[in-house]
């Protein structure tokens, strides 16, 4: 890849649209899993602190990357001559990283898992680069400030409701990925719940989860074709 424009790594809130605009609530994003991949990765992390850390980073990596593929990269392909070839290969990762990650949380006991977690960091910061270098730019170019702070406010209602486990056989691109996410977004979101939570309290929250999964899916949708 060669990079159309300035990273967005490189640039303050101003030129990125301000502090609510897409780029800049991704470029948060990847900070924060910076910032957790390395102490997931650090010396000094108590052992017991190992698998929270862990969770909190696969949470977010999947919420984040199916708000990316629900919201932000139909939009690139409509706008970039070549945003086909560059979300392409972004979809990729986030292939490598799902199945990775399913395996790692499938085998929390295999010797192997340390060694397939550095794997893991190694691909979601691959990514980061490629992302913040080479597709994001061209949303900054294609939109003014007022429609990246729109899309911006699609993206994260899709990622506050947005699949938090990796699941392989989801589709990387709509409408396959909200037609088979969007159920499972509920059921991780149940996971996710504290451990004390009841059973009526556990079914509330599943059916909330449901119906602020599937609304967010359609602003992002109505959201795309607006801005498109």
């Amino acid at each position: 890849m060669t990079a159309p424009a300035v990273s967005i790594s490189e640039q303050d809130a101003d030129a990125l649209g301000g502090d609510d605009s897409i780029l800049m609530r991704q470029r948060r994003d990847h900070a924060r899993l910076d910032a957790m991949m390395n102490r997931c990765l650090s010396e000094d992390l108590p052992p017991g602190e190992l698998d929270a850390v862990w969770t909190d980073i696969v949470q977010l990596v999947f919420s984040h990357a199916f708000a990316e593929e629900t919201v932000l990269w139909p939009l690139l392909r409509r706008v970039s001559p070549d945003g086909e070839e560059l979300t392409r290969q972004v979809e990729a990762e986030h292939q490598a990283v799902n199945d990775l990650v399913a395996r790692i949380e499938r085998s929390p006991d295999d010797p192997r898992r340390a060694e397939w977690i550095r794997q893991a960091f190694a691909l979601i910061r691959q990514d980061i680069r490629d992302e913040e270098d080479e597709l994001l730019p061209r949303l900054r170019t294609a939109f003014d400030d007022r429609k990246l702070r729109r899309i911006g406010a699609a993206w994260e209602a899709v990622r506050a409701t947005a699949p938090t486990r990796p699941h392989p056989g989801v589709p990387r691109r709509p409408p396959g990925n909200a037609l088979r996410g969007v159920p499972l977004s509920a059921f991780d979101r149940l996971r996710d719940l504290a451990p004390g939570s009841g059973p009526a309290s556990r079914r509330a929250s599943l059916a909330a989860a449901g119906v602020a999964a599937g609304g967010a899916v359609v602003l992002a949708v109505r959201s795309a074709r607006r801005h498109g």
